[in-house]
Order: C-alpha cells, then structure tokens, then sequence
C-alpha cells in the first residue's frame, strides 16, 4: 500500500505535468491551427448562449478557488486576520455555487451536443472522453466541498494544500494526500486524468488566451443573401 501511495501522490502528478507540457508542445508543433473549440454556433445559437457564459465563467471562478486554496497557507490568512471560519464559509459558498454553475452550464452544453444533430456529428473521440470526465472531476468537487459541511469536517488546507505546495518544490509530502479522506482523493485522480487528456482535446484552446476568451464577443455568421 505504501508503494502505491508514492506511485500515485509522488510519481503521477509528475507524469501528468509531463504528458500536458509535452502534449501541448507537441499539439503546437503539428496542429497549431486546431487550438480551437470548432465554433457549432451556425448549428444552434439559443441553448450555447446559456450554458456557454455559465460554463465558461463557473470553470473561471472554480479555477480561482482552487488557485487560492492550494496554494495560500492557513498561516497567511490567519497573519491578514482572515478567521478559519470566514475562509471556509466564503470558499463554500463561492465554491459551492461555481461548481454548480459549471455542472449546469456542462448538462447544457451536452443536452445542446445531444440534441442538435449537425453539433452530435461533430462531436469527436476526445469529446467522447473529455465531457463525462469533466462531469465526474466537478462531481467529485462538488461532493468533497459537500463535506465540509460537517463541523467535523476535514481541513484540506492542512492535507491536500501542503501535498501540493510540496509538488511544487519537487519533495512530494506523500502522507498529506494519502490521509486525506477518499472524495478528494478521487478528485484528485480525476483532475490528474483530465489534464494528461488536454492537450489531446478541445481544451487545448484555453492555453492561447483563457481571460480573452472569457470577454470576447460570439462569432456571429451571417448568411450572403
């Protein structure tokens, strides 16, 4: 057992970075003009209006939280006056809602992807993929925010924060993840996944310019006559 904890929490999340900078790297080099969602606004217009913005601005928010929980210490904010309490009640609430923003923005886009033929046949293998394991990463998240609910619940900022600070000096703190109770282990797993997936997806197109794209206008398509 403990040899699988250090192949998963000390070893894996390194093979991921690999696969996501050299797959991007090697996307760029052999298709630098396929960093694109493949627009279907032309097939349908009204449901991409509504789960597009919540999609894009609910994954936005969710990014920012977990920027902020992974890598700012208890000892920071406690030093800014920033009680426990306040941290974790504004992280479940903001939290909380992103992720269901994101998870209903999601269950548009796919009904829009199941309902409309012309945008079903131009879904790919990699949508195929990509799209259910984005539903779990974000169900997985929203289940281990659930828990924090509990007044006994389990503090990540002392677990999952420090096992990911300790990545980024490259000495893993196995024990803090593999302690961690099993639903943000899975999110954990399942982000590690989605991520060695992306560049081979259409997520790619978030690293030409993520903030521009949230802003940016639709592509309208207007017809000659």
């Amino acid at each position: 057992m403990k040899h699988l904890h250090i192949a998963l929490w000390g070893v894996l999340p390194y093979l991921v970075l690999t696969v996501l900078v050299a797959g991007t790297a090697w996307r760029y080099r052999y298709d630098r003009f396929g960093f694109t969602t493949r627009s279907s606004q032309l097939h349908e217009h009204r449901l991409l209006s509504v789960g597009g913005p919540l999609f894009h601005y609910g994954l936005f928010f969710v990014a920012a939280g977990h920027a902020i929980g992974l890598l700012v210490p208890e000892s920071l904010t406690e030093r800014v006056h920033v009680h426990e309490w306040l941290y974790h009640a504004n992280a479940l609430v903001v939290g909380g809602t992103a992720g269901l923003a994101t998870l209903a923005g999601l269950a548009v886009l796919l009904y829009r992807r199941l309902r409309v033929p012309a945008v079903r046949a131009a879904t790919s293998r990699s949508d195929r993929a990509v799209y259910p394991l984005l539903a779990c990463v974000l169900l997985a998240g929203l289940t281990a925010t659930a828990t924090t609910l509990r007044p006994d619940s389990y503090d990540y900022r002392l677990g999952v924060s420090v096992w990911f600070r300790s990545l980024l000096v490259l000495d893993p703190d196995v024990p803090a993840m593999s302690g961690a109770p099993f639903a943000y282990q899975l999110h954990a797993l399942l982000g590690m996944a989605l991520f060695a997936l992306w560049p081979f997806s259409r997520l790619v197109h978030a690293f030409t310019a993520p903030l521009g794209y949230l802003a940016r206008p639709y592509v309208v398509y207007r017809s000659r006559g």
